[in-house]
């Protein structure tokens, strides 16, 4: 077997054991993280360098978290190039820094690329952070500098929805109350 795909097999098998990554990791971290992968079955092919996980599949990198029906892995040289969840609206979170408040999405598709930080969320996609809505059928998300881009450059007729809530006033404290 070559050393390619030794290493392959091994990652593979990493995943399959299940190994846990601290999920209290901040976003400058969650690329030096290994993917831990979870699901009801799991499937490599060593001839296309693809592995297969089908049913309630959870992926964690760092502080990022990928719930799926289905998730392709496909590597290069032994390393995941690119990570393809589909499902009945793929979900995921991430933690961008210690202290800030969780991003989350969701998506019929989504297409994670760890060598390059990008998270791309396809069809039906919405992002959520704080008090703002990104939807669009396309949005991208840079991992590393929590950078949303939505909708499509080409295209005018795929419009992208955005809603931005006011902050909720904090009820004032009566002085002088116990």
């Amino acid at each position: 077997m070559k050393k390619n795909n030794k290493q392959a097999l091994f990652f593979c098998c990493a995943l399959l054991w299940g190994l846990t990554a601290s999920t209290a990791c901040a976003l400058e971290s969650d690329s030096e993280q290994p993917i831990t992968i979870d699901s009801n079955t799991a499937t490599y092919d060593d001839a296309t360098g693809t592995s297969v996980y089908v049913g309630n599949v959870i992926s964690v990198q760092g502080s990022i978290r990928v719930n799926s029906d289905k998730l392709v892995v496909y590597f290069v040289d032994g390393d995941a190039n690119k990570l393809l969840f589909t499902g009945n609206k793929a979900k995921f979170k991430q933690t961008p820094s210690v202290g800030s408040e969780d991003i989350t999405g969701e998506a019929m598709t989504g297409e994670f690329y760890p060598k390059k930080n990008l998270l791309v969320l396809i069809d039906d996609a919405t992002v959520w952070q704080g008090n703002a809505t990104y939807s669009s059928n396309l949005i991208e998300y840079d991992i590393k500098t929590s950078l949303v881009k939505a909708g499509e450059k080409a295209s005018d007729n795929k419009r992208v929805h955005v809603i931005l809530k006011p902050k909720t006033k904090a009820e004032p404290t009566a002085k002088g109350s116990k």
